[in-house]
């Protein structure tokens, strides 16, 4: 497994990481032999970051987690953690808790569903646009002290909050969606994190599941996908076309679409993880090939005539909540 290493500060981390969410939320029902299964084959594979939020089904995927890596295993995984996402019993979303209290309050419920003693990277799902972004990291910093957290990361935040938050206490990485068909990063946000010495872990690298075979071939848009605005109607049918463009490439290549997908966004840079969600082995073993796809610069010029920056169509998330991400404003 080829490693990586997460900003100035951060710790070493697999080159590709795997996130859970998809076990046990958004995206419909999943297999939890399988997941467990899944996470068991990306230890054995060397996938040491791991990432998770205990919003993520309320508690059920940081218990899932917790409950394979017990005993010897704890020791192979670098867990990431997000917090603060408030959610009612219908499961939507109700604000964020991130003030020093309920950041406490939100790590000590964390350690004992994970069954672990600390977070490596322990971070706010979200900047409240109701507490200073300096308090929330300064809380943060007081578990590092305590040893309860290792080391601390954004998710979703804007260049100025990112220079905020690493006033107060170094910042490992930013947590944030990257994709060949999602950039914004790239404007603003990725040059003040190289600026800075932080790291990226990419989420959403396949576009939801919008880079795949799958979705070329008509499979299910349920779940998150049935609110994205990219893939409703006639949206739906610009972006496959954009697919279909990338998937020639990838055909050339001897690689799946999705694999093309993974693989550039491990291009861009030594700084950036790509996150990937797979559910099942067989996609954790696809997805782990792109670490054998090489990217010359003529592919990487054919990728961008493609699908250039901006030429999706639809915002990545629904308006109410693309207008409640602080790296939007």
């Amino acid at each position: 497994m080829l490693s990586r290493h997460l900003g100035r500060t951060g710790p070493t981390v697999s080159a590709i990481g795997l996130g859970a969410m998809g076990m046990s939320d958004f995206y419909g029902p999943a297999d939890e032999t399988e997941s467990r299964a899944t996470i068991d084959a990306a230890l054995e594979a060397g996938v040491t970051l791991i990432d998770t939020g205990d919003f993520y089904g309320m508690g059920h995927n940081e218990m899932l987690i917790g409950d394979v890596l017990k005993g010897s295993k704890r020791d192979k995984a670098i867990l990431s953690v997000k917090y603060g996402a408030q959610r009612g019993p219908d499961m939507q979303w109700v604000g964020y808790a991130t003030n020093p209290a309920q950041t406490r309050t939100a790590l000590a419920y964390t350690l004992k569903r994970l069954r672990v003693d600390y977070i490596d990277i322990y971070r706010p799902a979200r900047v409240s646009p109701l507490v200073p972004i300096e308090e929330t990291v300064g809380a943060i910093a007081d578990l590092v002290k305590e040893g309860y957290v290792r080391h601390i990361g954004l998710s979703e935040a804007g260049a100025e909050s990112i220079r905020r938050a690493h006033a107060v206490h170094p910042i490992v990485d930013l947590q944030i969606e990257y994709a060949i068909l999602t950039r914004g990063v790239e404007d603003k946000i990725l040059p003040v994190l190289r600026e800075l010495g932080i790291g990226m872990t990419a989420y959403g690298v396949l576009s939801r599941g919008l880079i795949s075979e799958s979705a070329l071939g008509g499979g299910s848009m349920g779940g998150f996908r049935s609110h994205s605005p990219r893939f409703q109607g006639e949206n739906l049918n610009h972006n496959l076309k954009l697919v279909e463009a990338l998937k020639a490439i990838a055909d050339e290549k001897g690689c799946t679409v999705a694999q093309l997908a993974i693989a550039w966004v491990a291009s861009r840079g030594e700084d950036i993880v790509p996150l990937i969600g797979a559910r099942k082995r067989e996609r954790l073993s696809e997805a782990l090939g792109a670490l054998d796809v090489t990217l010359s610069p003529a592919d990487l010029a054919r990728i961008e005539a493609a699908a250039p920056a901006g030429a999706v169509a639809g915002e990545r998330y629904p308006a109410a909540q693309v207008a409640m991400l602080d790296s939007e404003r």
